[in-house]
């Protein structure tokens, strides 16, 4: 029995970690650190805790047949809770490229998977081999698949589309309701479900990652020349309407893609000292504006969805 037991639980529970472990190790540039994908991973299994009291409660008021409620409710509910993550990833700047958000995606919907298969074996342990195969190689991958769809979705939203407001999740939202709901209703037999989605998902992300891999290397060469550009005009006082806060910006602008070369190369290269220090200076200046003065300043400074992100990521 307890043999069985670990067996159930490595099908359930290592096939989706080892691909989210897959798709950290192929990042290049290593975009995120590691202690985030552990964060977010905690707070997809806290998803999937807060999952089970609206399921519940929904069923009753509903009263409808469970395999109904698998099919057309859970499905609004449980995606909308991996969102709210997402979201908030998305509206602190923490997602710079395709490949974090398909990153944080399939983290998020990996804790949810981990959590909700524990919860599983400890519920049902007696379930059959086949139905652990299934919920490993399949719902499992579902949940990161569908989340990580959103994600991507819902950042080429935000990064086309700065001033689109809550209606940009729209999109990405219903793509991932429909995969999810379909994926529930096993049109084909599970086993045939399940490889759908090995198949499929790997095809997806792959085509994210090369897409990605191009934005950056791009946005590191062509980046990398204009900051530096800016940087010499504001030194060497050619640009006089500059002010101390956009040199600031520049100069964490060059030292974040300087980071990012020197990642890609394999160095683990960690924020310095006196990057850290202007880091500081430039919080300081901004509290000294205020949130009234940032927010009066914000259309003339320019910054795009990647300029923040970036400094996130030296802050990190």
């Amino acid at each position: 029995m307890t043999s069985d037991l670990m067996l159930h639980a490595v099908l359930g529970l290592l096939p989706v970690c080892c691909f989210l472990a897959a798709l950290v190790y192929l990042d290049s540039y290593k975009l995120i650190p590691m202690r985030w994908v552990l964060i977010v991973i905690g707070l997809g299994c806290i998803t999937a805790l807060a999952s089970y009291p609206l399921n519940v409660a929904g069923l009753e008021l509903l009263q409808i047949d469970f395999l109904a409620y698998t099919r057309y409710v859970a499905p609004f509910i449980e995606e909308a809770l991996k969102a709210v993550i997402i979201i908030s990833l998305i509206r602190r700047n923490r997602i710079g490229f395709l490949v974090d958000a398909a990153i944080f995606g399939f983290a998020v919907g990996t804790g949810f998977a981990i959590f909700e298969n524990l919860f599983y074996l400890q519920a049902l342990p007696d379930m059959q081999l086949g139905t652990w195969i299934v919920r490993g190689f399949g719902t499992a991958f579902m949940h990161g698949g569908t989340t990580a769809i959103f994600a991507i979705v819902s950042h080429t939203l935000a990064g086309q589309m700065p001033t689109g407001g809550r209606a940009l999740y729209i999109p990405g939202f219903v793509v991932a309701v429909i995969v999810h709901s379909v994926f529930n209703h096993f049109f084909f037999a599970p086993i045939v479900n399940t490889l759908l989605i090995l198949v499929s998902l790997p095809i997806l992300l792959t085509v994210v990652f090369q897409q990605s891999e191009k934005s950056v290397s791009e946005w590191l060469g062509m980046g990398f020349d204009a900051d530096t550009e800016l940087l010499e005009l504001i030194n060497s006082g050619e640009l006089s309407a500059s002010k101390v806060g956009k040199r600031l910006h520049t100069e964490l602008s060059i030292r974040a893609k300087g980071l990012l070369m020197m990642r890609e190369s394999g160095f683990a290269n960690k924020t310095g000292e006196e990057t850290k220090a202007k880091l500081e200076e430039l919080k300081f200046l901004e509290s000294s504006i205020g949130t009234t003065g940032l927010l009066a300043m914000k259309p003339f400074l320019e910054m795009s969805q990647k300029d923040l992100w970036q400094l996130y990521m030296l802050s990190d």
